[in-house]
């Protein structure tokens, strides 16, 4: 039995060995890939310098083929590919690029793809230095980048290029991905069986990321090689097995992949992504949703005093005085944190997350500061009324502050007639409480309030 050290010794990564050599191995993005769409046009465009061809920023998560596109559209297209990363170039490589590509045009007719990865890790500057040379056409580029590039990518580059978002991978392309990685002459080339657990668990762990798959299986094969060789060794007069080759099983996968790693930028856009659904699921009540995304980001490292300050801000946003404790528990949750660290730290975090997604909500505060806010901006104030006005202050009472003002405890009730908003909004009403838990009575309360106030 070939031991596994033999079997991999000296080859470079299956995901490397198994990149596409043309758009027809591609797994998955089939709406980019549909008979006349641009990557196709791309690809079969002619190498020469009079070929028409747009620049393009390919934008999707790690492991969905952006360098593997960008390669195969420069092999099927006969261009000549010259590929730079953004974390070791500088503005200097990119017009070296340039004129090369510019020189290549010019004496022999020939047009160049630059490959960019990472372009969002480009400053200003960088992708100022692209222009040129994707304007005036002398360079075909193709960037990739993991991050939002609205936000990422400079206005002008992006005007003068198509953005394209590439998807996950689904199962049925991750599949076809490892079965062709196991026969393939490239990968293991029929030197292992892949068993159908093994084969499930490699989908399910890559959550759609190509790469993580191959790699998976890549490191499996090596722990299935490993067994299969002590297996020999100890039973050496054992030769009657049908079919001699490791198998990889489940138990394979997970001693191969401790865990899956979770696709997670915490500057990037499943940062938000993952925030978000966690707030929108605690507001929609859904305790398993919010608990689950809470887990997805303490498994990716997320700064749990960060989870901490967006519990406190959907206590007072989204559940409010439907429910007062809500917002003792979140700020209970983030001094427990900040007090006794992580691991154990997910445990009030839990405990704050579940509270608030199964308690009452109410978002009647939230809209009345905001409405507030929008009047004041709007200039919607008045001076504050005489009686109100500070009287302490010598020369204030002949001014006439204080007069009139009437001392709501001097009421049996603790609440006198009497006018606070400004003339220009008297008889706004910002606060506009719900029936929804403990904020019910707060309703039935404030109507009260409100008529002694308005004298009724």
């Amino acid at each position: 039995m070939t031991s596994a050290s033999a079997l991999f010794q000296g080859q470079t990564p299956l995901a490397v060995r198994m990149r596409p050599t043309s758009l027809d191995e591609v797994a998955g993005q089939g709406h980019l890939l549909r008979p006349g769409s641009p990557l196709v046009t791309l690809a079969g465009t002619e190498s020469s310098a009079s070929g028409s061809a747009v620049s393009v920023i390919l934008w999707g998560p790690p492991g969905t083929g952006k360098t593997t596109l960008a390669q195969a559209i420069a092999r099927s297209s006969g261009r000549r590919f010259v590929e730079l990363s953004a974390i070791t170039a500088g503005v200097k490589d990119v017009r070296e690029v340039m004129q090369e590509a510019l020189t290549q045009r010019d004496l022999y007719g020939q047009s160049t793809i630059l490959f960019l990865d990472e372009i969002h890790r480009f400053t200003k500057a960088q992708q100022d230095a692209l222009l040129p040379g994707v304007e005036n056409g002398w360079v075909v580029l193709i960037a990739a980048t993991t991050e939002n590039p609205s936000f990422s990518v400079i206005s002008p580059l992006l005007s003068r290029s198509l953005l394209l978002t590439l998807r996950p991978l689904g199962d049925d392309d991750l599949g076809a991905l490892v079965d062709r990685a196991v026969t393939d002459p490239r990968g293991l080339a029929d030197g292992v069986v892949l068993s159908d657990e093994a084969r499930a668990a490699l989908v399910r762990l890559a959550s759609g990321d190509a790469r993580r798959a191959l790699t998976a299986l890549e490191a499996a094969a090596s722990v299935a090689a490993d067994d299969a060789a002590r297996d020999d060794d100890e039973h050496d007069d054992d030769t009657d097995a049908d079919d001699p080759r490791p198998v990889i099983t489940g138990d394979h996968i997970a001693q191969a992949v401790d865990r899956a790693l979770l696709r997670y930028d915490r500057q990037g856009d499943e940062h938000y992504d993952v925030i978000s659904a966690f707030i929108k699921s605690i507001r929609g009540s859904d305790a398993d949703a919010a608990i689950h995304y809470l887990a997805r980001m303490i498994e990716a490292g997320e700064d749990p005093r960060f989870i901490a300050r967006r519990l406190v801000i959907s206590a007072a946003e989204d559940i409010g005085l439907a429910d007062p404790q809500a917002l003792q528990i979140a700020v209970a949750a983030a001094d427990a944190v900040a007090f006794i660290g992580m691991p154990e730290g997910r445990i009030p975090l839990a405990e704050a997350t579940v509270y608030l997604a199964t308690t009452a909500k109410s978002n009647a505060a939230y809209n009345a500061i905001n409405a507030a806010i929008a009047d004041v901006r709007a200039g919607g104030f008045g001076r504050v009324p005489m009686h109100l006005r500070d009287a302490h202050y010598p020369g204030a009472k002949r001014l006439g502050h204080g007069k009139g003002y009437k001392y709501a405890h001097d009421s049996e009730i603790g609440i006198v007639a009497q006018q606070y908003l400004p003339d220009e909004l008297r008889g706004k009403q910002y606060y506009q409480p719900t029936s929804h838990g403990a904020e019910r009575e707060v309703s039935a309360r404030l109507e009260k309030i409100r008529r002694i106030l308005d004298g009724g």
